[in-house]
């Protein structure tokens, strides 16, 4: 995947989905956290800032800048953290890569 954008921010969001708590934590449905935690660690990252209603961090990608984010919403609300942060960053939607079981 190559990751281009012409402004500064993230050129892409990366969104793993999943539930929050412990109840959750090893199932199936939370895959999309599990890679966003294996992607961060590979580039010794910590997604841990809270902002737009999930955990997220910044990460190089192919050379370019990826916000990735695990919404602290239940799966089913995830919009509440992904619509602010891809506005924010004024991304469409086929710079949005939604990772999920």
């Amino acid at each position: 995947m190559m990751f281009q954008r012409d402004s500064g921010g993230a050129a892409w969001l990366i969104v793993g989905l999943g539930n929050p708590g412990e109840k959750y934590e090893d199932t199936r449905h939370n895959v999309g956290f599990q890679v966003i935690d294996e992607l961060a660690e590979r580039q010794g990252r910590p997604v841990q800032r809270l902002k737009f209603k999930a955990l997220t961090g910044l990460l190089t990608i192919s050379g370019e800048k990826a916000l990735v984010m695990k919404p602290v919403t239940y799966m089913n609300l995830s919009g509440e953290a992904v619509r602010p942060a891809a506005d924010f960053y004024k991304l469409p939607p086929e710079r949005i890569l939604v990772i999920s079981d």
